[in-house]
């Protein structure tokens, strides 16, 4: 079969998900193509002619080449404001290609001022209108030339962002209409994201043959007769063009769970989509890192789980998967032990992202998030010591938050600066399906039958102009977090960070 990963997405490391499935039919004998169009369908588009109409955006089309090849040299993030100055430059060019087709377009986001990705006739017009689609000469051509040469049984479409819902259902219309007998399958982040909503009804029918909510392994398996329970296997990324995504070296995406050992955290996705917390054995974890290692020559592992537990940890320290590694981890005494972090930063560990939320102990009771902030501290201490860089998530607005909390959390973020690499600052959304306090009021977030979020009356009067108003003129005035924002990459973010550690 055909697995496709349509644009538009951040084109710094291949996809896992088509890998993952790829693993799962190549190992019961199943021959699968994969197909990266957002990485292709990004290089398409900065092939064309390039609209420039000012200095900057002609010096930008000229430095074009020049700044991708860039892109994928670790000498340039020895050098933050020359690598900032390339991220800039390419993302202008596709900037002005967009304008001609009155999108925002970036490397991490297509927007159309005109279809929503949040109503489902929008994506139905996409689907019925394709050629309107700034893709479609590109993937008219390469659909039509990769269907025709492998005859797949099936297609299957990993759709995990919004910014890639309006394409792939263009992908999809065009599939229909050229070749209206040929089965697709939808699955990933945002068609679980959808199909886990109590309120769901399928508008789709009729379009898209097969929706699947969460892991696709077993269900596509079954959809090509390979039913029953089924051994997990590696993922595989032979197809792919491991030598072309924008980064200085490969980046191996790896998942060793599905859904968040935790899950007790208050308005978190996972607990409101009620999804399960899988792990893989972890001599199945070790072996599969080694066996990909071998296989693709990685830069640097990526950890996708939305935690990595404890048991994983002390197993890469015992078996060092032999390559720099980072990913999510929830605060905990593991991570307070400093010699524990020692022999953490020996496996490869690079990088740790946390998910604090907020630098007031009242607000993370009330969110139920497990941690205590004095933990925290000898986490962030323990964890600089043993130069490990931190990515701290934080989030403003929650419904036990008002200024002054906010404002405790700008003072915990000041006394830890030097423990703090990276910082990742959010506005609290209400998720759609996850309303925990019956009292709250709400209303439409966003107009669309499709939203996952929805709007609020904050009880204590922290409204979302508020909440940007305090974080522009309080939070990122403060010099010490000044300086640690600056160092963000732009656009690719935490995919990118850690090669600047």
């Amino acid at each position: 079969m055909l697995l496709i990963y349509p644009p538009l997405a951040k084109p710094g490391e291949p996809p896992a998900g088509i890998a993952c499935l790829a693993g799962a039919l190549r190992g019961h004998d199943l021959e699968c193509t994969l197909l990266d169009a957002n990485l292709e369908g990004l290089f398409y588009l900065l092939e064309r002619p390039c609209p420039a109409t000012d200095t900057w955006s002609r010096r930008a089309c000229a430095k074009l080449r020049a700044n991708i090849a860039a892109l994928k040299n670790p000498e340039l993030y020895r050098n933050p404001a020359r690598y900032q100055q390339a991220v800039a430059e390419v993302n202008r060019v596709l900037e002005m290609l967009g304008k001609q087709h009155e999108l925002s377009l970036s490397l991490a986001n297509y927007q159309d001022a005109d279809l929503s990705p949040l109503k489902s006739r929008d994506l139905l017009q996409a689907a019925d209108q394709p050629e309107q689609n700034i893709f479609y000469p590109y993937f008219a051509e390469r659909l039509s030339r990769l269907i025709e040469q492998e005859q797949p049984p099936l297609i299957g479409i990993s759709l995990n962002y919004l910014s890639q819902a309006l394409t792939t259902f263009a992908m999809v219309g065009f599939i229909k209409q050229r070749y209206p007998g040929l089965p697709i399958v939808l699955g990933g982040g945002l068609v679980t994201s959808w199909l886990r909503n109590p309120a769901w009804r399928n508008p789709f029918a009729g379009l898209v043959d097969h929706l699947i909510a969460g892991p696709g392994e077993e269900p596509l398996l079954a959809l090509l007769g390979k039913k029953g329970v089924h051994h997990p296997m590696p993922p595989d990324f032979a197809g792919l063009p491991l030598n072309d995504y924008l980064a200085p070296g490969l980046i191996l995406p790896y998942a060793a769970s599905t859904g968040c050992y935790w899950n007790r955290c208050s308005f978190c996705p996972e607990k409101a989509e009620a999804n399960p917390y899988r792990q893989l054995p972890l001599p199945t974890v070790l072996e599969q890192l080694a066996l990909l290692k071998q296989q693709t020559t990685p830069a640097l592992l990526h950890l996708l789980d939305n935690a990595v537990s404890p048991a994983l940890m002390r197993a890469m320290v015992d078996t060092p998967p032999g390559v720099d590694w980072y990913g999510f981890a929830r605060v905990s005494p593991l991570l307070a032990d400093v010699e524990f972090c020692h022999a953490l930063r020996r496996s490869g560990c690079v990088m740790l992202k946390l998910g604090l939320e907020s630098g007031d102990q009242q607000v993370l009771d009330a969110m139920d998030k497990g941690i205590e902030l004095g933990l925290v501290s000898r986490t962030l201490d323990a964890l600089q010591q043993a130069g490990i860089a931190t990515y701290v998530y934080l989030l403003f607005g929650t419904p036990p938050e008002s200024i002054l909390e906010a404002r405790r959390t700008m003072a915990f973020a000041v006394d830890h600066h030097q423990a703090i690499t990276f910082l990742n600052l959010a506005i609290f959304n209400m998720p759609l399906c996850g309303l925990e306090e019956p009292n709250i009021r709400t209303n439409n977030f966003y107009e669309g039958d499709l939203s996952l979020y929805t709007d609020f009356i904050h009880p204590r009067g922290w409204s979302r102009q508020a909440i940007r108003k305090f974080l522009d003129q309080e939070f990122k005035r403060q010099p010490e977090i000044a300086k640690i924002i600056q160092r963000d990459p732009s656009l690719f973010t935490s995919n990118h960070a850690a090669f600047f550690c």
